[in-house]
């Protein structure tokens, strides 16, 4: 079991080794209090990347939530993503050994893709992670 920051690094550093195989040059904020983990450049475009760590739950589904929670002495607190300030939400899951490219504004809260086949091969509102293995 990986500590939860061990987690957050692990997924960053995927992240990176994944975009920079997809041609982007990888750049690294000088602080951890910005809204992003990285930021990629290629084709004179710069994208600011959220990423996650998410293993798959029991369905074989990764449910991704556009929030980040967090408890200190005061309790639990949770924030929603400022859609404004992040381009790209990179999912890594260790399950899978991949990562998985959103754009945030295309959902709303949360979002949930199959990495396995749904049991009742349902098709209509599904997706499937796999479409979602490269930068849009």
């Amino acid at each position: 079991m990986h500590h939860t920051k061990e987690k957050g690094d692990l997924g960053v550093l995927k992240a990176q080794l994944d975009l920079f195989e997809q041609g982007f040059m990888i750049l690294n904020p000088a602080t951890e209090h910005a809204p992003f983990d990285i930021a990629a450049y290629r084709d004179r475009e710069f994208i600011r990347v959220q990423v996650k760590y998410k293993a798959l739950d029991k369905n074989g589904s990764l449910t991704v939530r556009f929030r980040s929670s967090w408890t200190d002495k005061e309790g639990t607190h949770t924030r929603y993503l400022d859609k404004d300030e992040v381009d790209l939400f990179c999912v890594y899951c260790p399950d899978t050994d991949a990562c998985y490219y959103l754009n945030p504004k295309e959902f709303r809260q949360s979002v949930t893709l199959r990495v396995e086949a749904p049991r009742n091969n349902q098709q209509q509102n599904v997706l499937l992670a796999e479409k979602f293995r490269r930068v849009p």
